[in-house]
């Protein structure tokens, strides 16, 4: 049996934006992929963009919070303008961030969030997956919050817990688009839960 060879393309320079709730931790994969970025040896700048109202309600656009991050193998010195690929982890960012994507760039979004109720609180009138208006975009749509929950369904964690996880499938996500090592998300959550004994 052989296996399909996945072709690499080298780029020079790449803007990444993480976007979701403000519970969602975009801060923190943004920050994890930003380190990958560095033991890779690429230059970058970041960006982190908090959301425009304190305790604003969850799924709305004023509680969106994000962070973008330029990076590439030449010299970078800003965090960038238009993002080359935007994670939008419910309707409500990918509302707020449209605008900052470059035409043609791709946009990935965990489709389990874009239920009636969600799309109602970000603004839509229609789902956005299914009227067209991203046709000028490389559209990903993935199952992030049910992938999640297959992949750690065996740890017997409750589901707010699992929906917290969301971010590091995303992560992931990235990291195999970018051909990204795991290492330095795993020595970090290694030294940070440390201290703490699982299935107890």
């Amino acid at each position: 049996m052989t296996t399909k060879q996945q072709k690499v393309v080298e780029l020079e320079n790449v803007v990444v934006r993480f976007a979701g709730d403000s519970g969602d931790g975009m801060q923190l994969t943004g920050a994890l992929f930003s380190d990958a970025a560095a033991i890779a040896g690429n230059d970058f700048a970041t960006f982190p963009d908090y959301p425009s109202e304190i305790r604003a309600p969850q799924g709305t656009v004023s509680g969106v919070s994000g962070f973008q991050i330029h990076f590439g193998h030449k010299e970078i010195f800003t965090s960038g303008d238009l993002a080359d690929v935007l994670v939008a982890m419910n309707p409500a960012p990918l509302k707020k961030n449209l605008i900052w994507v470059k035409e043609g760039g791709t946009i990935i979004v965990d489709t389990d969030t874009f239920t009636d109720k969600s799309l109602i609180k970000a603004g839509y009138e229609i789902n956005p997956l299914d009227d067209k208006s991203l046709n000028d975009y490389n559209v990903i749509k993935a199952p992030i919050s049910s992938l999640t929950k297959t992949s750690v369904e065996d740890m017997g964690l409750d589901n707010k817990i699992v929906m917290k996880s969301r971010n590091m499938f995303a992560l992931g996500i990235m990291f195999f688009i970018f051909n990204r090592k795991l290492e330095t998300a795993d020595e970090y959550f290694e030294q940070k839960f440390a201290k703490k004994s699982v299935g107890c």
